[in-house]
């Protein structure tokens, strides 16, 4: 089993990733990021990756371990409130990850998170990926919105282009 499985994510080239997310796709991403962040404090990064880096799969790190640790590459929970959440895709293994913030997680439970994730699972299964994406983004926004709404004009603190990796 774990031979396949490393032969699995061995094999699959990161170009799967744009076949799910083509460039318009991307881009509706990012604009949904931009209009999200007007509604609260938050920070949004939004990641997919076809497959696991071989590290990963031969170390048996999963699909969550990978999130967590984009969250701290990519400096998500870098930001002046600790309001960062990572929406991290990977479309291989069919995970799909939210991982926030300490500031966010002490007033947003688990459950919210999962909920969101489960729903996009469900797109994606039928194969609508921008849906699904969009969709995801909205209610994380719901959420963000309301434990930590907008006050006003402020800095947006990390990209919100989309991470095809």
């Amino acid at each position: 089993m774990r031979l396949a499985r490393v032969l699995k994510h061995l094999f699959v080239p990161s170009w799967v990733a744009h076949r799910a997310f083509p460039a318009p796709t991307l881009r509706k991403i990012e604009q949904a990021i931009k209009a999200s962040e007007r509604a609260h404090t938050g920070e949004l990064r939004f990641v997919v990756e076809a497959s696991l880096p071989l590290h990963y799969v031969s170390r048996k790190r999963s699909s969550r371990r990978r999130a967590e640790d984009l969250f701290t590459h990519l400096k998500v929970w870098d930001t002046e409130h600790n309001t960062g959440v990572l929406l991290y895709v990977q479309l291989l293994s069919r995970h799909i990850e939210i991982v926030a913030d300490r500031g966010i997680a002490r007033r947003v439970p688990q459950g919210d998170w999962e909920g969101v994730c489960r729903a996009m699972e469900r797109a994606f299964k039928a194969g609508d990926y921008e849906r699904g994406a969009l969709e995801a983004i909205g209610a994380v926004t719901r959420i963000l919105a309301r434990e930590f709404p907008a006050s006003g004009a402020r800095e947006n603190e990390l990209p919100d282009k989309p991470v095809v990796l």
